[in-house]
């Protein structure tokens, strides 16, 4: 009889013990679930925040514009260009599509490409008073010493072509 107490003793033990790690398993799992919605909560308050601060900006914007768009009507007059300031009528705009005529000018351009020997040639430094060439400042014997490595590195010889160009 000892012995079947105890047996029954031990598969109690086992029963509670069973019950015990089924309710720390199930305990983990809610624990987890609870703290994967505060982290989803916590994204859609990032997500609403950043939103809200989207939509503050926007506000401001607008309000920013709305206050050039009275200041614009009450003191500046500025208008948004139409079409009829560029062609009066569909018959200018189709008579841009035409070929030129043998004599007619060549367009306007408004950028163009340098040339050819334009590309290589430096351009001449130019005094902004007078408009005519001015020569570079002679530099001492002991910055000319000291500088003679790096003028040959920089292609120095090209600067020499163009200043030889501007005093003929």
């Amino acid at each position: 009889m000892i012995a079947a107490g105890s047996r029954l003793r031990q598969i109690g033990w086992v029963v509670i013990l069973a019950i015990c790690l089924a309710g720390f398993v199930a305990l983990t799992f809610r624990v987890n679930a609870v703290k994967s919605e505060v982290r989803l909560a916590e994204r859609r308050i990032i997500q609403l925040e950043r939103e809200k601060l989207l939509l503050e900006t926007e506000v401001e914007t607008r309000a920013n514009q709305q206050q050039l768009a009275s200041w614009n009507a009450l003191e500046f007059g500025y208008e948004a260009p139409r079409a009829d300031q560029y062609l009066e009528s569909e018959r200018q705009l189709a008579a841009l599509g035409t070929p030129r005529a043998i004599g007619a000018p060549s367009p306007i351009r408004v950028a163009r490409a340098p040339d050819a020997g334009e590309a290589g040639a430096p351009a001449a430094m130019v005094s902004p008073i007078t408009g005519k060439p001015v020569s570079p400042p002679e530099d001492d014997a002991d910055d000319a010493g000291d500088m003679a490595p790096l003028a040959e590195r920089l292609a120095m010889p090209q600067i020499g072509q163009a200043l030889a160009e501007v005093q003929q």
